[in-house]
């Protein structure tokens, strides 16, 4: 790995001459480093070059700002009031002051908004209203882990392979040397910083005091006003001490992390891969032009089957409609994944002589990427007609997806190729973000309900045990059963509900909110016996 933009400290050239003799015809030989000292230090091993943490590394960052401190601390107080008794808006409400203090934080080191870092910023918090609108939590987990993508890119700058892949260890570093940052701004507000800081403490500690006191007396003094209050301020207990104080570190220490980031951060795009030696045109085009033929049989194969010859496929392999579809279909996923790592691998080791191999290349791997286009559609086409057979689960609603945004990649690997790729790592990062997203607006519980209900309208073939490990998310889908089928379909997601108790406000997201409802205006009604006779507490298998 190289540095493309120059380490931070280049080697000063010698001064010019020579002040020590020659003798003879021997032409004058520059001076060793260090010759001008005692005769042992010249033969000294030299410092070697800038290492890659080196490289990365940026300037000392800008002293801390109040207002960050401020918000530092308000995201630990808002990470221990409202986190405690699990996601919902509540996550939201916390990362909103971290944001705000990784802003001051950019501010004060001269940083300003770039058109991408306000696109990754503002996709951050669209990823973190997931676990405010839905309940189930494999779609808010993917949210989350999207959204520190994104926040790292935001705030990191990053542009190329490189940036884009390790922008979020960032974080790591940050969290570090953030501490050390937070001490030295706190050991200089205790100085003469100390006049513009401590009225503000001590008029927020005022207030506080006032706040907590007239809210007691008016609490007590009106009942309505006193439910209205106990909804929305968190309930905080002795017991949950521990809890708290733990969520306050960690809030507080993941905002003062971003904030470091935000101040200086790490330059990852100086970091470059070197290209690998290129390969004569036959070397590299011949493996290549055979993989193209053969995905070409495949996929022949793949059109003739759909345009009517499942009949004739299904007499020869013996397999069953449905087999037939879903034995296919893995093998196709795992196709497309390794011809992603082909094609990178083929960039890698391309020939790049001229323009002749330019086109070359784009020829070879435009066809591979059309080919194995025909291949995703086809793994589609499968995983459709498995589920016309067995219904929709979270497994193969989620495996589709991944399908869809592998042919989104390979789409914008063709359009890198004819129009350049320098965009091409933020445009991967941002289509991974946009599919989680789009995945969890579209309620993957919620879909798997609403297939399979269809489906028993259809034919009256549904797996109710299946049901029972879905989350609040799909009750509003369930409802639709006729009784008492619906009643059965529900239990599992009401007793799990029964077990949660009340849960305030800031926790609680819009599908649970929705599912509680509905349950309380239509109970679930159907005995244990009842539900046991239709299979709906019986073992599964998904795949």
């Amino acid at each position: 790995m190289s540095d493309n933009t120059g380490g931070p400290e280049q080697a000063q050239p010698e001064a010019a001459g020579n002040t020590g003799a020659t003798t003879g015809n021997s032409p004058a030989q520059p001076p060793r480093p260090g010759a001008h000292a005692g005769g042992w230090q010249a033969w000294q091993p030299q410092p070697a070059g800038p290492t890659w943490s080196t490289l990365v590394r940026s300037a000392e960052a800008a002293p801390i700002r109040t207002v960050t401190l401020v918000a530092v601390l308000a995201t630990g107080l808002a990470a221990a009031l409202l986190l405690g008794d699990g996601m919902g808006p509540g996550l939201l409400l916390v990362v909103v002051p971290a944001v705000g203090g990784a802003y001051v934080a950019a501010r004060a080191a001269g940083r300003g908004a770039r058109p991408w870092t306000l696109a990754w910023a503002i996709g951050c918090l669209a990823l973190l209203v997931i676990p405010a609108l839905r309940d189930s939590a494999w779609p808010a987990a993917l949210a989350i882990l999207a959204a520190v993508l994104l926040g790292a890119l935001a705030l990191h700058g990053s542009r190329t392979w490189p940036g884009v892949l390790l922008a979020p260890l960032g974080f790591l570093d940050s969290a570090v040397s953030g501490v050390a940052w937070l001490l030295k701004g706190l050991r200089a507000r205790g100085g003469a910083g100390k006049d513009r800081w401590l009225p503000v403490a001590k008029a927020a500690a005022v207030a506080l005091v006032l706040l907590v006191l007239f809210g007691a007396l008016f609490a007590s003094a009106d009942a309505a006003f006193a439910d209205l209050l106990g909804g929305l301020m968190p309930d905080v207990s002795v017991e949950d001490g521990p809890i708290r104080f733990m969520l306050f570190v960690l809030g507080a220490f993941l905002a003062l992390a971003a904030a470091r980031t935000a101040a200086a951060p790490l330059r990852w795009d100086r970091i470059t891969v070197s290209p690998g030696k290129p390969r004569s045109r036959v070397e590299w085009a011949l493996p290549l032009v055979v993989l193209n033929l053969l995905f070409a049989g495949f996929n022949a194969v793949q059109l003739a089957v759909l345009f009517g010859g499942y009949r004739k496929v299904l007499e020869s392999t013996g397999l069953g409609y449905a087999e037939y579809a879903r034995q296919g279909f893995w093998q196709l996923l795992w196709a497309t994944l390794l011809t992603l790592v082909v094609i990178a691998l083929a960039l890698r080791w391309a020939p790049r002589a001229g323009a002749g191999d330019r086109r070359l290349v784009r020829a070879v791997l435009g066809v591979l990427c059309v080919m194995t286009l025909v291949v995703v559609a086809s793994a589609l086409r499968r995983m459709d007609l498995y589920v016309e057979e067995y219904g929709l689960t979270r497994l193969r609603v989620s495996v589709a997806a991944m399908e869809l945004w592998l042919g989104l990649v390979i789409v914008l690997i063709m359009a890198a190729g004819l129009f350049g790729a320098r965009w091409l790592p933020r445009a991967v990062a941002g289509s991974a973000a946009a599919a989680v997203l789009v995945f969890g607006l579209m309620s993957p519980d919620g879909m798997v309900a609403e297939r399979n209900v269809a489906r028993y309208e259809a034919d009256a073939k549904i797996d109710l045990a299946y049901f029972q490990s879905l989350s609040a998310d799909a009750v509003s889908a369930l409802d639709r059963l006729p009784e008492p089928q619906r009643s059965c379909a529900l239990r599992g997601i009401n007793d799990e509900m029964s077990r949660a108790g009340d849960v305030p406000w800031y926790a609680m997201s819009l599908g649970e909110y929705r599912a509680r409802r509905i349950l309380e205006e239509r109970p679930v009604t159907a005995s244990y016996e009842v539900c046991s006779r239709l299979g709906a507490f019986g073992t599964r298998t998904e795949y």
